[in-house]
């Protein structure tokens, strides 16, 4: 396979855009709006987005890195999940195909699989997931040294200020989310899910499976349901979103309210000239479960606000607003104002 360079006219950004592809479609899309790196994962529990319907069967994931490579895109494979005590087999096999097919890097969480790609995958780079929830330098330099870690992605808890002091002491590339869903808890590893499923994201992959959600009609609207309870009531015309615990509605002290999470999206788009001046290398945009549609607007809305930062122009702060969680939208621990 002769691998495409990219356009040497193309202004070399600080910025990489890294974009989610959930399925083959998905990552076609997101290469042909502009990607400079799609991540994906595996059929199976190795990754943290295990849902019916989505994800990568070796061939598929062999022609798309074929696609992504043609375009001048890298791709990333996401292993992130923790293997289960004495069944470490499935998570090797994942980390052993991608190094094969061909794939730029693994995104790796547990300290383990990032010892055997070290010792045993050693041409495939090795990025530390954000579930390993490393955020300090001393952390990120330690998987540097012991491990080869090229690439961190940073928990979704350091304002900008902090990223930028994290960078004057590292030289390891970070990557921060800019775009989509907020977990409440620390960085996915959550229980919640598992309480009333026995699935959880950072064991399965998988949270609130639709195997376990159901919808209930009643005279006044719609009630969503995940494991048997209620997690929200909708009012009769009101949008109905998918069951999580963390976004629930629940009554406590005769008042009803989102006790977790309400749902809002994170959206950095206007905050790209800091975070580029916080040091960071990459971009990530969550939604590898989201369809076609959803992937094409944000990419090619953060494509054109990275390439006008190169240019040193104004961003569309409107270009994805009608994509957010909820129609709200926040900077999140990014631009935190408590202490």
């Amino acid at each position: 396979m002769t691998r495409v360079a990219r356009d040497p006219s193309r202004p070399v950004t600080t910025l990489e855009l890294v974009c989610p592809a959930g399925t083959p479609a998905a990552l076609r899309t997101a290469v042909d709006a502009g990607a400079h790196t799609v991540y994906c994962g595996f059929r199976d529990e190795t990754n943290a987005r295990n849902f019916p319907g989505l994800n990568f069967n070796r061939a598929e994931l062999r022609e798309g890195v074929a696609y992504a490579h043609d375009h001048g895109a890298d791709v990333l494979v996401a292993i992130n999940t923790f293997p289960e005590a004495g069944n470490l087999a499935p998570w090797h096999r994942a980390i052993d195909d991608a190094a094969e097919i061909g794939a730029d890097a693994a995104i790796l969480a547990d300290i383990g699989l990032v010892a055997y790609a070290r010792d045993n995958c050693p041409n495939i780079r090795r990025h530390l997931s954000v579930q390993a929830a490393a955020s300090t330098p001393e952390g990120i330099n330690f998987y540097a040294r012991e491990f080869g870690i090229s690439r961190v992605v940073l928990p979704r808890v350091l304002t900008l200020p902090e990223i930028k002091e994290l960078n004057r002491h590292t030289d390891v590339e970070t990557e921060v989310f800019v775009f989509g869903g907020l977990c409440v808890m620390a960085e996915g590893r959550c229980s919640l899910s598992s309480y009333v499923t026995g699935k959880s994201p950072n064991k399965t992959g998988v949270c609130s499976p639709a195997s376990h959600v159901a919808y209930e009609e009643h005279g006044s609207g719609l009630d969503s349901k995940l494991g048997g309870f209620t997690i929200n009531r909708f009012a009769e015309g009101e949008p109905a979103g998918y069951p999580t615990l963390c976004k629930g509605r629940f009554s406590a002290n005769d008042k009803v309210s989102y006790l977790f999470e309400e749902p809002v999206s994170l959206n950095l788009l206007t905050m790209l000239p800091e975070v580029a001046d916080a040091g960071v290398t990459a971009l990530k945009i969550e939604g590898r479960q989201r369809g076609k549609a959803y992937v094409e607007k944000v990419v090619r809305a953060f494509r054109k606000a990275v390439d006008a930062l190169d240019r040193g122009e104004q961003l569309d702060a409107a270009a994805i607003a009608d994509l957010t969680e909820g129609g709200r939208e926040t900077a999140g621990a990014y631009k935190k104002a408590w202490h």
